[in-house]
């Protein structure tokens, strides 16, 4: 006998299915306890199942809601269940996949693709063939449903539907679904191609022997009435672009002219889903040749779609002007990722040029962060600038001219989104307009729309480099002096956009804006009082990058008070589990850094709150892994905040941080972050360690011998930021050391010679790895030297880019000492050498006799007439450097 429900358990079951509905919050949570409780009888899934497929008298949402509680099961529960639990839902889900009811066929579906993603398709042989055989239905619900379900499970285990394990089924559901791409019915080819495109990207080799007929099968459909047919067709060519671009070229004049149709589709969703294909064809080699017959008819189509809709204008509330008085939302407020210091030794923060805000003003409209039309249009005419440059001014110049002096705002704003676009790939061509368009574009700073001036903001930052590369009274300072004023718009969106934009314009400017100090700092210290708390996490990012900028000449005491008591006074508000922490952390390290011993008032509490930040997330991981059913983990970005901010502090106050690392047990929680298995709290740990090494040496000394195998460990490229930072540091301590460093060299040498030696590895790394064996070099000369033909030609290459600096300088110490240990060591490489020395511009007096002593040794040895055979290999101009500095 099948098995049947009791009659009161069932009752029970359609009793708690209503009151789970139900808004009260209290009768919910006596629902999830009870669902909970049930969950210990075998035979629970059961009725949860036959309510979904079999009581047909109740209502379609209860009916439902059952499915999805199984589903939940299903994914916490489902190895325990009795296997014939399982086979009774497996069976009901076949016998109901074509139910009456478009949304129970939507819940089976769901709850199908859950237990495929259990792993089952193993355990369930007949599932396939049997979803296989409904396609052929008569029934369309039948037929319906079976694809739903299969649409989903492509969805969710693209990979296993691959697999060998299962015999790749893929090999006969490819074809299979082709064949429905010319269905009669819309919502079936819809499936059919929505199946086939979850393998467009992974190339999966079932598909890629289809894919002529496919392309065919798509071009049947280009014409097709159903909306969603047609968005379908579209995300599958953009996808092919990307994949198999040799396969649309033959086609690609057809595919052009019916992407540049559907571009302006009525409907919105088909439109963005085309317009994405500007975006995908501008990444491909051919672009330029195949696209530029068309580029004269798609930029308008690109710029009609860049005016906000009418939808757009309602949910931005473009008709609002002042609304610095409400409070925002927190939903509005998106979570901000915290980027960790990196060293590099050219210039500490090398690596750090970001900008935190973000620098597409496509991305302008927050409360419609949801990827548009509008947004997809201006991202591809930026692309498409970058494609074909200055062709494309000759176009958009007279749509300019007509747009940007526009009486209706919509129009005129859609012209300053152009322009901005722009800014990056046709640069040169604008630039004899620019004296023209920037007044213009400064004056419509004022619009009496917000949206006009918001988009304002952000069109002039992108043109930035130039305002900051003309006489300053001509452009900057009036630039400077309306974008301040917008800083303090009554409108949040304008507040916004010109704090991003000042953060672009400080970041171009640098040390320029060194004379409007007073100014600067007055309204950003001025916006304090004004901005609700998104913008004020902006503002943050604005007050770190003009610390960052403009460095120590931050330092004057009436700046000083300006800036650090309402900064003290956030810091002094926020509770210790508070994110705003974040920005603010960040902030304060790039103060601290900048005013160095300006800062000194203000260290002591902000140095105790970091280490304490840092103490508590460790206690509280602690607590976690002890006992992890009582203690959540914590949220580890609050120690590698602290981290960096202390970081900055012994950065900006050097040696007076001495006092405040002594009376604290920083190197005892550094000793345990160093070992955390998260990458981002080692990066900022290494580097807190290699900057109290430069502060305070005499307070790292003592832990060296339990840090040096931590730093040995984590030399793996395999973490680029980890590694960066960890070799920087035993640079440093190196130099601390002196012939100390003796017991660790070993350790350490090998893997930075791994690192060095690597193909692949980056930039920044390779310089730091040259520099730390070269500090190494000197102050163990013996310890390296014997393997200086390991990696001399890479060392004189990773470095004779940098610029002259005290890092490099300690690092060529290192390498001639070494050669004065193992001559033969640099013999096969020695031009490389040569090159190297002359990238010095102006090498110290003793470094300089050190680099005549080594060529004149060498020129000696192998005599006059051999240096002559070996200089003949030198560049000419290397050939010069070295006659005129060194006179060999």
């Amino acid at each position: 006998m099948a098995w049947q429900p009791e009659e009161t358990g069932l009752r029970q079951i359609l009793q708690l299915l209503k009151e789970s509905q139900s808004p009260d919050t209290a009768t919910q949570r006596a629902v999830q306890q009870r669902l909970e409780e049930l969950n210990r009888y075998p035979d629970f899934n059961n009725y949860l199942i036959f309510v979904l497929t079999k009581l047909k008298t109740e209502d379609d949402p209860t009916r439902s809601l059952s499915g999805l509680i199984l589903k939940n099961n299903v994914r916490a529960h489902f190895e325990k269940f009795p296997p014939e639990v399982t086979n009774f839902i497996k069976q009901e889900c076949l016998n109901n996949i074509g139910d009456q009811s478009p949304l129970i066929r939507a819940t089976i579906g769901i709850l199908v693709t859950t237990i495929v993603a259990k792993g089952e398709l193993r355990n369930w042989p007949e599932l396939l063939p049997h979803l296989c055989q409904c396609l052929e239905s008569e029934d369309y619900n039948i037929c319906e449903g079976a694809f739903g379900a299969l649409q989903k499970i492509c969805e969710d285990n693209a990979e296993t539907l691959d697999s060998d394990a299962v015999n790749r089924p893929l090999n006969i559901l490819i074809p299979k679904f082709l064949q429905f791409f010319r269905h009669q019915s819309p919502k079936i080819r819809s499936h059919a191609i929505a199946c086939v495109n979850q393998f467009i990207i992974s190339r999966t080799q079932a598909l890629m022997v289809h894919i002529d007929t496919f392309i065919q099968n798509l071009f049947f459909l280009a014409k097709d009435e159903d909306t969603e047919v047609r968005k379908n067709v579209c995300r599958a060519l953009v996808m092919l672009v990307e994949v198999r671009m040799d396969r649309l070229v033959p086609h690609i004049a057809q595919i052009i002219e019916y992407m540049m149709e559907r571009t302006q589709d009525n409907d919105d969703g088909v439109a963005l889903e085309s317009c994405e294909f500007w975006l995908s064809l501008a990444e491909q080699p051919v672009c330029r040749e195949v696209l530029a017959p068309y580029i004269d008819r798609l930029l308008p189509i690109l710029v009609k779609g860049m005016k906000y809709s009418e939808i757009d204008i309602i949910l931005l509330k473009g008709d609002v002007e002042e609304d610095e008085m409400i409070p925002d939302k927190e939903s509005d407020i998106k979570p901000r990722f915290h980027k960790s210091r990196t060293h590099s030794q050219k210039y500490q923060e090398g690596a750090e040029g970001e900008d935190e805000g973000s620098d597409d003003g496509f991305d302008d409209d927050d409360s419609l962060s949801d990827w548009n039309l509008r947004k997809c249009s201006a991202a591809a005419l930026d692309v498409l600038a970058n494609v074909f440059h200055e062709d494309v001014l000759p176009v958009l110049l007279p749509i300019l001219k007509e747009t940007l002096f526009h009486a209706d705002w919509e129009i005129k704003e859609s012209g300053i989104l152009v322009l901005g676009a722009i800014a990056e790939g046709c640069m040169n061509g604008m630039v004899p307009h620019l004296p023209e368009l920037v007044p213009y574009l400064i004056t419509c700073l004022g619009d009496r729309k917000a949206l006009v001036r918001s988009i304002t903001c952000w069109t002039l930052s992108r043109y930035a480099h130039w305002v900051v590369g003309q006489p300053h009274d001509l452009y900057l300072k009036p630039l400077m002096t309306e974008l301040l004023k917008r800083v303090l718009d009554g409108n949040k969106r304008v507040q916004e956009a010109a704090c991003s934009a000042f953060a672009t314009l400080e970041e171009e400017a640098c040390t320029e804006l060194v004379p409007y100090l007073g100014f600067i700092l007055e309204t950003l210290v001025f916006a304090f009082s004004k901005y609700q708390h998104k913008n004020l996490l902006i503002l943050y990012d604005a007050i770190g990058t003009l610390a960052d900028s403009v460095g120590h000449h931050l330092n004057k005491p009436d700046y000083v008070n300006l800036l650090m008591p309402p900064l003290i006074q956030k810091w002094n508000q926020l509770k210790d589990e508070d994110k705003d922490l974040f920005p603010l952390l960040e902030c304060l390290s790039s103060v601290a850094t900048a005013l160095q011993s300006g800062f000194l008032p203000y260290c002591e509490p902000v140095y105790r709150r970091c280490v304490h930040l840092v103490e508590q997330t460790l206690n509280q991981n602690y607590a976690n892994l002890s006992q992890p059913d009582q203690y959540d983990p914590p949220d580890k970005d609050f120690m590698i905040v602290a981290l960096d901010l202390l970081s900055g502090l012994a950065e900006g106050l050097e040696h007076h941080i001495e006092t405040l690392v002594g009376n604290s047990n920083i190197l005892k929680l550094l000793y345990q972050c160093m070992q955390d298995p998260m990458p981002e709290v080692r990066q900022s740990s290494f580097a807190l360690l290699g900057d109290l090494t430069k502060a305070c040496f005499q307070h790292v000394r003592p832990c060296i011998a339990d840090f040096m195998p931590i730093l040995a460990a984590n030399l793996n490229p395999e973490f680029i930021s980890v590694c960066n930072n960890a070799t920087w540091a035993i640079g440093e301590i190196s130099i601390k050391m002196g012939a100390d460093m003796q017991p660790s060299v070993t350790m350490v040498l090998g893997p930075l010679v791994d690192i060095i030696n690597r193909s692949n590895t980056p930039k920044t790394l390779l310089e730091n790895t040259a520099i730390t064996i070269g500090r190494l070099g000197l102050v163990c000369p013996q310890d390296v030297a014997p393997h200086l033909h390991q990696f001399i030609r890479q060392w004189c290459t990773s470095l004779r880019n940098i610029r002259d600096n005290e890092e490099k300088d300690s690092a060529f110490r290192g390498v001639c000492l070494m050669i004065g240990v193992n001559p033969a060591g640099v013999v096969q490489d020695f031009i490389f050498f040569c090159d190297a020395i002359a990238s010095w511009m102006h090498p110290k007096p003793d470094l300089k006799e050190m680099f005549y002593k080594i060529l004149h040794g060498f020129k000696t040895q192998v005599g006059e007439e051999n240096w002559g055979k070996f200089s003949d290999q030198f560049p000419q101009p290397l050939r010069e450097r070295l006659a005129t500095n060194y006179g060999v």
